[in-house]
């Protein structure tokens, strides 16, 4: 039996139909119409944590606080799963995520994190400008503006405009000017490397591979897919990555990075309930979801 941790519906109808199409047992638990019994045992099951850093966007703020409980109590069951406690704090918080992947000799962008707009502003200057604001719990880019100079900045910091992040946390971070105006998105099933998509940003940075995103943000359309799958990838520190997940709980996610003009890579995000694309995916003749239903069987 598989069970699937979840708060978007709309997300599941692919997983369901790889399940489907390799017979394989399954529930979806959806854990804005979840409570929990704490005197209750678990059913034997491999379970998969998808709790999205975005959650709050659909309603659901408080989704990632309960999964939290969720995960402690089947741990303490002994029962399997997949991206548990750790993937969860990391998949809300991007001062953690930005932290754990320098441990492991990582380079992310220069950021600042505070819950003050004065502080902020007063910050903006170590970071350098362009810079970018971003949320620290957020998902699909939500919060990402970029900023040429300090009045630009102070502007929108005291304006009606501001977005805050669910918790609190803005964050400043080096804006890398990409020459191809793209982003590289690695995929990872078992903590090992998959395949990577390449993602066009040039119309901004809400982009969520899932189809049923394509009318709520900046996704692919009829007229043009904006991920392509890469037939040809390689990257020195691969191996960095894949330590990076596997010391963190974590068997399923997305990583993107992104290249400066001089060729150097970056990391910026580490999505733990990762989408994809079902175009670029028919294209590269590759599934994702159907190697996570292999991945998920095999345990």
């Amino acid at each position: 039996m598989i069970v699937v941790i979840h708060e978007n519906k709309e997300w599941m109808t692919p997983f369901a139909a790889a399940f489907n199409e390799q017979n394989l047992d399954y529930d979806f638990w959806y854990l804005p119409e979840m409570s929990l019994d704490l005197t209750a045992t678990p059913p034997q099951a491999v379970y998969w944590n998808r709790m999205s850093a975005s959650s709050h966007t659909r309603g659901h703020r408080y989704e990632p606080e309960l999964t939290a409980g969720v995960l402690a109590w089947l741990k303490r069951h002994g029962r399997a799963v997949v991206n548990g406690p750790k993937a969860l704090d990391l998949e809300i918080s991007k001062i953690r995520q930005y932290q754990e992947l320098e441990t492991y000799g990582i380079r992310v962008p220069k950021t600042f994190c505070s819950l003050r707009k004065n502080d902020l502003l007063n910050a903006s200057n170590i970071i350098g400008f362009p810079l970018i604001t971003k949320h620290n719990r957020a998902g699909k880019g939500l919060g990402v503006r970029k900023f040429d100079d300090y009045s630009a900045l102070e502007n929108y910091l005291n304006s009606d405009s501001f977005e805050n992040s669910p918790d609190g946390i803005t964050l400043l971070q080096q804006y890398i000017q990409s020459p191809s105006q793209s982003i590289t998105r690695m995929e990872f099933v078992n903590s090992k490397f998959l395949y990577s998509v390449e993602v066009d940003t040039s119309e901004g940075f809400e982009l969520c591979p899932a189809e049923a995103c394509e009318l709520e943000s900046n996704c692919p359309t009829e007229e043009r897919n904006k991920f392509t799958i890469l037939q040809e990838f390689s990257l020195g520190n691969l191996t960095q990555f894949e330590k990076f997940l596997i010391n963190n709980d974590i068997g399923i996610a997305g990583i993107e990075i992104i290249y400066d003009s001089n060729g150097e890579h970056w990391a910026y995000d580490v999505n733990t309930n990762t989408n994809y694309n079902p175009q670029a995916e028919a294209a590269a003749a590759i599934s994702a979801p159907n190697r996570i239903a292999h991945y998920l069987a095999s345990i």
